[in-house]
């Protein structure tokens, strides 16, 4: 049995039509990763709620981490992830990864819709208790472990945690508070001096005696 528990499950019933399929999906998939969490949450059981066969959701969405980023209306975080990661398909030189992860990032800022957004989930995260372990749970599992993986290094979680520390605190100073004259720099510029701190988080001397 699916859906029937954790709240959310109120969308059962016979499929809706081909247009409002995917809507159906997001709708049930925002109620659910909302009131249960990231973790808690099943493909099964928001296809459930949904009125659709689980299938149905690999259709429009490649995974979880998709699925709760467009229900969370969130920019797709992860693809600008791979491309940063994993150029051309191939794997990122570990000594590069710094500057071509801030520039992936800077790709999303022009999305008219983000300012609105990081502001609805900032605002969740800090009023709900629920919120901020959904968005710790996202970002832990689906972005910084990534990051983690890519670096050959025994501390490589607490890397990643610190270019994802800094990447948001930019995200928010420069998208959202919109703090000149950082709000307005080119890009370039903003990877020609932020992107060396990235790159030493990621693999330069933090201070933990495990840099080469």
């Amino acid at each position: 049995m699916t859906g029937s528990a954790g709240g959310g499950g109120k969308r059962r019933g016979r499929r809706p039509g081909p247009s409002g399929t995917r809507e159906a999906i997001l709708a049930a998939a925002r109620d659910r990763f909302t009131s249960q969490g990231y973790d808690r949450t099943s493909l099964r059981e928001i296809a459930a709620d949904a009125g659709v066969d689980p299938a149905l959701i690999h259709h429009y969405f490649r995974d979880k981490a998709a699925l709760f980023l467009g229900a969370m209306r969130v920019p797709d975080l992860e693809l600008a992830l791979g491309q940063a990661l994993a150029p051309a398909g191939g794997a990122a030189d570990p000594e590069q990864i710094g500057p071509r992860l801030l520039r992936a990032a800077a790709l999303l800022w022009g999305d008219p819709e983000l300012p609105r957004t990081l502001a609805g989930l900032l605002r969740t995260a800090a009023t709900n208790e629920q919120g901020t372990a959904m968005l710790r749970e996202f970002l832990g599992h689906a972005v910084l472990s990534r990051i983690a993986k890519a670096l050959p290094s025994p501390d490589a979680e607490l890397r990643a945690s610190l270019v994802g520390s800094q990447i948001f605190g930019l995200l928010m100073a420069r998208v959202v508070l919109r703090l000149e004259p950082l709000a307005s720099l080119p890009v370039e510029d903003l990877v020609r001096v932020i992107g060396p701190t990235l790159q030493r988080y990621l693999t330069g001397d933090i201070g933990t005696g495990s840099s080469d």
